[in-house]
């Protein structure tokens, strides 16, 4: 058994919190700058320069990539053959506060119905999944308002199936338009239950825009649907173009025979994740 001390993990996560805020990763910028070489529209193509502009200002500045510092959202896959010196869970929400401390974050969360900032930007949203072994990984997103809010899960009858799944796709992102500020990265979730689908969908958007789905099959899908999702020609910003989304990730797991959940976590061009391995 490996033992971790929570000052380490600490140390990590404010680190996580102030990358991930300041600096747009490097498969994100390539997409962008691709997307911008292949528009035809001159408007997209000075919008992706403008994104592309905004992500080294904001690298060799240290200010945030967007205004809207997001929501602490944590997946951490815990080795089964690691003991934490101290409870996990306080020792990220307290590292993500001194982050957003740090890094002078805009706290972003309220009580929902008085709407009174929480001053701190806690609690922070942790999954935690124990896998075989002896190291901690963590995964950090800061998540927008925007984009979340244009977030959908469904239960669709299992007679739908694959093309019950595309036609719920693409309507929520034609509906969504301009809103999450596309271009957009969309995770979606197909199966397990109606709590498992967005945490499904949510974690794909973790996985590079450079590596498809590893099962044929679910990477074929990804294909086809951002295929149909530019075909939409929301654009860059909504001011039309080619460039909708950069990419569509799926995430699957089984489901109760009489149901299909479905779950669509759109994200932002401003991709802001990052992970650590102790």
């Amino acid at each position: 058994m490996r033992t971790i001390k929570a000052e380490t993990i600490h140390n990590a996560v404010v680190d996580l919190v102030l990358t991930a805020a300041r600096y747009l990763p490097e498969d994100v910028k390539q997409a962008i700058a691709d997307a911008r070489e292949n528009e035809d529209s001159a408007s997209a193509r000075e919008i992706l320069g403008q994104l592309l502009e905004n992500a080294e200002l904001a690298a060799s500045s240290g200010l945030p990539l967007c205004q809207d510092t997001g929501v602490g959202i944590f997946f951490v896959e815990l080795g089964d053959q690691v003991h934490v010196e101290g409870n996990l869970i306080e020792v990220i929400n307290k590292a993500m506060i001194e982050g957003y401390e740090k890094g002078l974050l805009r706290k972003s969360l309220c009580h929902p119905l008085t709407r009174a900032n929480t001053g701190d930007n806690s609690p922070a949203v942790v999954h935690v999944d124990i896998v075989p072994g002896d190291k901690i990984n963590i995964k950090h997103m800061a998540k927008g308002g925007g984009s979340e809010n244009m977030s959908r899960c469904t239960m669709l009858t299992p007679a739908q199936g694959w093309e019950g799944i595309k036609e719920f796709v693409v309507r929520r992102m034609a509906e969504a338009g301009p809103n999450p500020c596309p271009p957009t990265i969309v995770g979606i979730g197909i199966g397990g239950t109606f709590d498992l689908a967005p945490a499904l969908a949510k974690k794909a958007l973790f996985r590079p825009l450079s590596e498809p789905n590893p099962d044929p099959e679910l990477a074929k899908m990804e294909e086809e649907l951002l295929a149909e999702i530019n075909k939409l020609g929301i654009g860059p910003m909504g001011l039309g173009g080619k460039t909708t989304s950069l990419g569509v990730k799926i995430e699957m797991r089984p489901c109760h025979i009489a149901s299909l959940p479905l779950a669509v976590n759109v994200q932002c061009h401003s991709s802001r994740i990052k992970e650590v391995e102790i």
